[in-house]
């Protein structure tokens, strides 16, 4: 495992970190996470040298957390560091100061331990920001550092570069950030420019999707795929796009959401050959237009061929495919999403969405282009679904 400055302090931090968001589920119940393959693929990580964990209080409604905890037990917690999150964005859960006293006790039950290492608001935004400053939650938290409850402060980030900045420049006892980084998104929501910015303020840059939560892994629309057919590397397309946030000296970890053994064997090999400087200009330059490409047609190979249909339990894949593909066309701009969610909830009956796969296998095996749909529409229920009843 290679390992990288965590900003300011005096520790190395695994170059991969393993992000707790998208843990093996049984059936399409989200919350209900397949322990023990997640235990398993935790501890293999932890094994083969990842010593940064990340997890939050919302993921898979809450058992993300647990789950975690029980990984973590027969000696594995003192081989970690240990990161999860305040829900800044649930504003019906944390209105008050009490508020974040109750959530964070239910935290250190859940993960079964008496200190996070590396504490974190949750998405913070321009509402949230301000909302946080009217709790005082920032005393709070100082509070818990000095209780030894919290070891260091840091935020999670979606919003335009400016807030990032304001949020950065609002406080000097964050030690770290987490952003939103990858190939196609480098110039949405922080980007390269807070990216930049937060390394000249020593604080440690955690990048999370950048993979951009596995679309940069599945077949690409044909013209993505053309460029990468002119590669001479035989790097993997995950492989490229781990490597090219690496290649920045000044991200400190990498986050990868794993759902597979799989995924976590392949992903601790990437980072046992990564570093600043890696990539080749010619990789480079590929890179950088597969990323135009990415930006103009979006991330799903779906041609709406037709040859899924008819799906045996009614699911409308090529319609929800489409959805996917625009709700990640509209990255960095939340308004776009939004309207794609409305859109997706007025189209797609809960008849016809997610909650009918029972993941046959039917539909793969008659797509032309080779795309993982059971993995795609399960997602639907991170993007869609479970607004449905918000």
């Amino acid at each position: 495992m290679q390992y990288r400055n965590f900003g300011g302090l005096d520790w190395k931090v695994s170059a991969l970190g393993f992000g707790a968001m998208r843990l093996p589920v049984s059936g399409a119940d989200h919350g209900n996470i397949n322990e023990t393959a997640a235990i398993r693929m935790i501890r293999y990580a932890i094994d083969h040298g990842v010593n940064y964990v990340d997890t939050a209080y919302p993921y898979h409604r809450g058992n993300s957390e647990r789950v975690v905890g029980k990984a973590l037990q027969d000696g594995y917690r003192e081989k970690v560091k240990l990161a999860t999150k305040m829900p800044m964005m649930a504003r019906e859960l944390v209105k008050s100061q009490a508020d974040l006293e109750k959530i964070f006790n239910e935290q250190l039950s859940r993960l079964q331990t008496d200190k996070i290492n590396f504490y974190l608001f949750h998405a913070l935004n321009k509402e949230s920001w301000n909302r946080m400053q009217d709790m005082n939650a920032l005393q709070w938290a100082e509070n818990k550092l000095v209780e030894g409850k919290i070891d260091y402060m840091g935020f999670s980030f979606h919003d335009e570069y400016e807030v990032f900045k304001e949020i950065v420049d609002g406080y000097e006892g964050w030690t770290f950030c987490q952003i939103l980084y990858n190939y196609v998104d480098m110039k949405q929501q922080a980007g390269v420019r807070g990216l930049k910015y937060a390394a000249s303020k020593d604080l440690a840059v955690v990048v999370m999707e950048p993979i951009a939560g596995g679309r940069l892994a599945v077949k690409p629309p044909s013209e993505v795929q053309a460029i990468w057919d002119k590669a001479e590397s035989k790097r993997t397309l995950a492989d490229l796009a781990l490597q090219w946030v690496w290649n920045h000296r000044e991200v400190s970890i990498v986050l990868s959401g794993m759902s597979t053994m799989q995924h976590v064997i392949e992903n601790v090999e990437s980072a046992n050959s990564s570093g600043p400087g890696i990539l080749t200009d010619e990789e480079l330059n590929l890179i950088s237009r597969v990323g135009e490409k990415y930006r103009e047609h979006g991330f799903i190979g779906c041609s709406d061929c037709g040859y899924c249909q008819p799906c045996p339990e009614g699911v409308e894949i090529p319609k929800i495919l489409a959805f996917i593909n625009e709700f990640h066309k509209g990255r960095g701009d939340h308004e776009i999403r939004q309207k794609v969610v409305e859109q997706y909830l007025e189209t797609i009956s809960r008849e016809k969405g997610v909650e009918k796969c029972v993941k046959c296998g039917e539909c793969e095996e008659k797509c032309p282009q080779q795309l993982p749909i059971s993995k795609l529409i399960e997602e639907t229920h991170f993007m869609f679904e479970r607004r449905r009843n918000e």
